[in-house]
């Protein structure tokens, strides 16, 4: 019976409330949705960089998330929340030990021995228990619960920033090769012309002050293309430390190509009305949230401090003289004040430790309001540069056509002599730099298609997140 009591008194209060405040999410003044919703799913596919249709792209992307050491660290992490949750819910449940003691001696009477020596054994079982009367406990495992959410909200931040690095990094290696593949060409052409002038000059067909520009901007190019040679080596090797590849492989700085930079997909369109409901899915936005509710649950084991703890001892499955005490007084009514002394004061220890408690919600409430608000904010940054961005490669296009016109334009009118050097040289500098500009802004695209699919959340499943809850 004592054993059945026990039992039936300790569920009780193991499944009762806590003393927490309840847990609602913050409300915030959101934009009205708009009625015309696009097609988003290429943003917030899993593997969204598939998107742009590149196979190296995408062996790369799992190459780092296979072996990105700072990935490995917050996993590592992940697994480290997840075995103090069971620590925490395995305070609730009783803790159960055996022991045998043995003993060995003699019996003896007045000095005399009557009986040879003998050994005796007593073995037991011991369980302990603290009942969570006012879900202190339960409180700290809420709060455990939501850390270990924490931890894996981080996890799938530093995921998704990975991935969007590594995309990003490896277009920018193929905007190098391709404005160092249009410096080489104008390098190349250069050096052929001055080779024509110096035959010029010796033959006394042109001036020396002529021979001497066309050195000079032959020298420009080189400069610019050395310079775009030494950017290029220093992409190649941060791509291949994003992607977590050894100290002998970032020396080799051997990375692959795919597509060209101008082959690579993108999105035709990028769609309107984009639901602001789907940011709640960001790991940034859940991981300040889950901060919140861990903060919220700290509160009801701060408030629980000014009660008492009861602690459950017996032997072999009896209960403690305390529970007994407290459950079977006079009458069978329970004699809560002739048997607890409770934590009233402990100068002033328990008070500020709530103060405390209500202050870290506070703080983490503000840390969540100021992460949505810059959620909203990279959603809407990123959907602007979409459009800015593909406008101004139209322009840029249209502009490196014009000057390539342009330079055949005015190689023809040198060559009939309606035009000096410099001129023509003004010309060439003007269509390098057009060409330049071009691939700066296809990289511009498609770093702009990256960041919206990062603001978006990256194909974050909410499934697989809240899978263990």
């Amino acid at each position: 019976m004592r054993k059945l009591l026990s039992l039936l008194i300790c569920t009780f209060f193991t499944f009762g409330c806590t003393m927490a405040p309840k847990y609602r999410t913050p409300l915030q003044d959101m934009p009205e949705a708009s009625e015309n919703q696009g097609d988003i799913s290429p943003f917030t596919n899993s593997q969204w960089w598939t998107m742009f249709g590149d196979d190296v792209l995408n062996s790369l992307v799992k190459e780092t998330l296979e072996n990105n050491k700072d990935l490995q660290s917050a996993m590592a992490k992940v697994e480290e929340a997840r075995a103090q949750l069971r620590i925490s819910r395995a305070d609730l449940m009783p803790s159960i030990g055996a022991g045998i003691q043995g003993s060995w001696g003699t019996v003896t009477s007045n000095g005399v021995l009557i009986e040879d020596p003998v050994q005796s054994y007593i073995t037991g079982l011991s369980a302990s228990w603290e009942l969570d009367l006012w879900g202190k406990q339960r409180s700290l495992t809420k709060a455990a619960k939501a850390q270990f959410f924490v931890t894996k909200a981080a996890r799938d931040l530093v995921r998704l920033t990975l991935e969007a690095n590594v995309v990003n990094a490896y277009f920018l290696v193929l905007t190098l090769d391709e404005q160092l593949a249009a410096a080489k060409s104008m390098l190349d052409d250069d050096e052929e012309t001055v080779k024509i002038y110096k035959d010029r000059y010796e033959a006394g067909l042109i001036a020396e002050i002529d021979l001497r520009r066309i050195e000079a901007d032959m020298e420009s190019v080189r400069a610019t293309y050395q310079g775009l040679q030494r950017q290029l080596l220093e992409a190649q090797s941060a791509l291949a430390v994003i992607a977590g590849r050894s100290p002998k492989e970032i020396v080799s700085g051997n990375i692959q190509r795919g597509k060209p930079l101008d082959q690579i997909i993108l999105i035709p369109e990028i769609p309107e009305g984009i639901p602001s409901g789907i940011l709640a899915k960001r790991p940034d936005v859940l991981q300040a949230e889950e901060s919140l509710i861990a903060a919220n649950a700290q509160i009801g084991a701060a408030r629980a401090s000014y009660f008492p703890s009861i602690s459950l001892t017996g032997e072999a499955g009896y209960a403690s003289d305390t529970l007994t005490n407290l459950i079977t007084g006079v009458g069978g009514v329970w004699n809560l004040a002739a048997n607890l002394m409770q934590p009233i004061f402990e100068g002033g220890k328990i008070r500020a430790q709530n103060k405390a408690a209500k202050a870290v919600y506070k703080e983490q409430l503000a840390a969540y309001q100021l992460i949505v608000q810059n959620a909203f904010k990279d959603v809407y940054d990123s959907l602007n540069a979409n459009k800015i961005n593909r406008e101004v490669f139209d322009s840029t296009n249209k502009e490196t056509q014009d000057m390539e016109r342009s330079f055949e334009i005015a190689a023809d009118q040198y060559k009939a002599g309606l035009i000096d050097t410099i001129n023509l040289l003004d010309v060439k500098r003007t269509l390098l730099q057009a060409r330049m500009n071009l691939a700066s802004a296809r990289y511009g695209q498609l770093t702009a298609a990256v960041s919206l699919s990062k603001a978006l959340g990256g194909g974050w499943n909410e499934q697989d997140f809240k899978k263990s809850k």
